[in-house]
């Protein structure tokens, strides 16, 4: 019987189902024929399987050949089912053996001289397949670095079909790739000694880094907003290996190449003001990740805040609270993790310089309101930290800064905070829900009520309370001075200090 299977995987969003190419030739007139719910780059796989198979010295059938890609309810989309066809075509035809196909999965594009090509999205094939350690998975060379990740997958690679077809005929078998073991490098990191001053924006920046707490900062224009976030990435530990295949497949998903000297840094994505809402969650007829799930385990920054549309804004506040985004589309719905941290800056007026005590501001009271307005409560609500940016002395610019503490001596005391908080509680504080941090007595009763008075007082809603007790949980795992290890009335204030946008700016 003139069929043969091979394995291949589609991707659907972060997970990549199997995908059995069915190849029959039959009698009839000569045609090819895909079916399987294929779009378009799959269906013009045909040209490109023909004319690779004919380019490699292989007799092209001269019958009537249909692909089944199954499950054919599954949208399969890209080039990537372009070798699986090949191959099948090539064992239904009896020009390779088909008994030990089962054995393997392939994955990758043909050039017309049946070269394999870079596939966009295989990493999470490449994890998906680790769950079957009986597997091996053929994937194009161009792909190598995805490969030498330390994944239980069994993977070959290859530059050409030849290569695939010798080794499948046992005429020159391929080697098994070798995983690199890489130390993630902390070199070209930025340095949070080569800012001047701002002791309070340093201290919020660990406190957030330290307890994954939302932050944003508040300021006049060239007062180093930006340059403080740029740094928060620095301070804040690396990767565990888990969270870094995580962070790398949704990378894969967007096209973007895997750094193997640095593939355990968190990512940071600081996308313009004028993104689309579809650019920050994602979407499209087959869901691709957004900027929210390309920050995942890192950081969002969100310069010039309230520039950015305020529909745009508004989407981020269920991702913010669950940490995840779900995208439907008609034919498919796709989930995609959203685990970020939110940054952002701001000035306090359009032209920037209310409250500069240097620069005149020209903006009416209707105007600051206007543009105030453009960020809405609710979003406000879900960052933690406030943060006034001052215009520095032109003095403290130029002194030496010796005296300034570097991004390596901050990092430590928030590894420290952050191991404290796993080995005590299992996960780090911006994830701790509301009967977590009240029920299993973390509080000290006194400051508990001290909080209770001062959010009666300022009418700051019920999520803010939750929060600003987060902050002081984070504030007290920083405190070395703290041998009850609970929240005492000295964190809440200092926690409480940090929330200056529920007061006029």
């Amino acid at each position: 019987m003139a069929l043969a299977v091979t394995l291949s995987r589609a991707n659907n969003g972060i997970d990549a189902a199997l995908v059995s190419v069915e190849t029959h030739l039959s009698n009839g007139l000569p045609a090819f024929t895909i079916v399987g719910l294929p779009e378009a780059a799959v269906k013009e796989s045909r040209d490109r399987v023909r004319s690779a198979i004919i380019n490699s010295h292989f007799d092209f059938p001269s019958r009537r050949i249909t692909v089944n890609l199954a499950p054919a309810d599954l949208p399969k989309e890209g080039s990537r089912f372009d070798l699986a066809i090949a191959l099948g075509i090539l064992a239904a035809s009896d020009q390779i053996p088909k008994d030990k196909l089962h054995n393997y999965e392939c994955i990758g594009e043909l050039a017309l001289s049946g070269e394999l090509r870079y596939v966009r999205g295989l990493l999470p094939a490449l994890i998906q397949s680790s769950h079957y350690g009986n597997r091996t998975i053929i994937i194009p060379a161009a792909n190598y670095n995805e490969a030498s990740l330390p994944l239980k997958t069994k993977t070959i690679i290859a530059s050409h079909i030849l290569e695939v077809c010798a080794h499948l005929n046992q005429c020159k078998p391929l080697p098994l790739t070798i995983k690199k073991k890489v130390e993630n490098i902390d070199a070209n990191l930025l340095d949070m000694a080569d800012v001047s001053g701002q002791p309070q924006a340093k201290r919020a920046l660990e406190i957030a880094a330290a307890g994954g707490h939302n932050l944003i900062f508040i300021g006049p224009p060239g007062t180093g907003k930006t340059m403080l976030a740029s740094r928060l990435c620095g301070i804040m530990p690396t990767l565990d290996e888990a969270s870094a295949i995580e962070v790398a497949a949704i990378s894969s998903l967007a096209g973007k190449e895997t750094i193997i000297d640095n593939w355990r840094k968190r990512p940071f994505r600081n996308p313009h003001h004028t993104a689309s809402a579809v650019a920050m969650v994602g979407g499209g007829s087959n869901p691709k990740p957004g900027e929210i799930s390309l920050a995942h385990k890192g950081i969002l920054f969100l310069d010039e805040l309230p520039e950015f549309d305020r529909k745009v804004l508004e989407v981020l506040r269920e991702p913010l609270e669950s940490g995840k985004i779900t995208i439907s589309r008609a034919l498919q719905q796709v989930e995609y993790p959203a685990q970020f941290q939110l940054i952002a800056a701001m000035n306090p007026c359009p032209c920037g310089f209310y409250g500069d005590s240097r620069q005149r501001c020209n903006c009416s009271p209707a105007s600051i309101e206007r543009y105030r307005s453009k960020l809405s409560g609710p979003l406000l609500d879900r960052i933690d930290l406030h943060v006034s940016v001052c215009r520095l002395p032109a003095n403290m610019l130029i002194e030496k800064r010796s005296f300034c503490e570097d991004t390596a001596t901050i990092r430590q005391r928030v590894k420290q905070a952050i191991n404290r908080q796993f080995n005590q509680r299992g996960k780090i504080n911006a994830l701790l829900s509301s009967r977590e941090i009240i029920d299993n007595d973390w509080v000290e009763t006194e400051a508990l009520n001290w909080l209770s008075a001062a959010i009666e007082k300022l009418g700051l809603s019920a999520r803010a309370f939750h929060r600003l007790l987060k902050i002081g949980r984070t504030i007290a795992d920083l405190d070395k001075n703290n041998p009850s290890d609970k929240v005492e009335i000295n964190h809440l204030k200092e926690a409480l200090a940090y929330r200056q946008l529920d007061k006029k700016l």
